[in-house]
């Protein structure tokens, strides 16, 4: 009888432990599908996240830069610099970006300013006006963003370029 009590109380311990082990692996499959949905929801809303960030210090001289609008610009909070001529700065995607200036206007056309900047991931288009100038040119505009699966974010600027 002393065996057959231990024997019982051996299988309604280990029936028990399964039991408690079922449970909590099915829980994770239902924690990991969601988060799997929810990433595949984020990549499929196909917006580009536009960072700010200080003046960069690899800019020495000329250049360029443009915040969001008038408040951000005079807050120092950019989304774009370049240095007139070769190089331009963002902070796309939660990543510093290094592009290379495809193309710049030289702004005396129109008083109008257009750059091209392309990187691996992205082609990034620049387009302004100038609204006053002085030793920097100051220009509002807007900014257009281009991703490889085709999602274009466009957003305005406001900024200046000068020595």
């Amino acid at each position: 009888m002393k065996y057959l009590i231990i024997f019982v109380a051996a299988i309604l311990l280990t029936a028990c432990k399964k039991e408690q082990q079922t449970v909590p692996d099915s829980a994770r499959t239902t924690d990991s599908l969601t988060v799997q949905d929810t990433a595949k929801t984020e990549v499929s809303s196909g917006n580009v996240l536009v960072e700010t960030f200080p003046f960069h210090k690899e800019i020495k001289e000329c250049s360029c830069y443009f915040a969001k609008n008038k408040a951000d610009f005079e807050a120092e909070k950019y989304i774009y610099a370049d240095d007139a001529g070769k190089t331009a700065y963002m902070k796309l995607d939660g990543k510093r970006q290094t592009m290379n200036l495809i193309s710049s206007s030289d702004m005396e056309v129109d008083e109008e300013l257009s750059k091209e900047i392309e990187s691996g991931d992205y082609k990034i288009s620049v387009k302004g006006k100038k609204i006053k100038g002085e030793e920097a040119l100051l220009f509002q505009g807007t900014l257009t963003i281009e991703k490889p699966d085709g999602t274009v974010e466009t957003m305005p600027v406001y900024g200046e370029c000068g020595c």
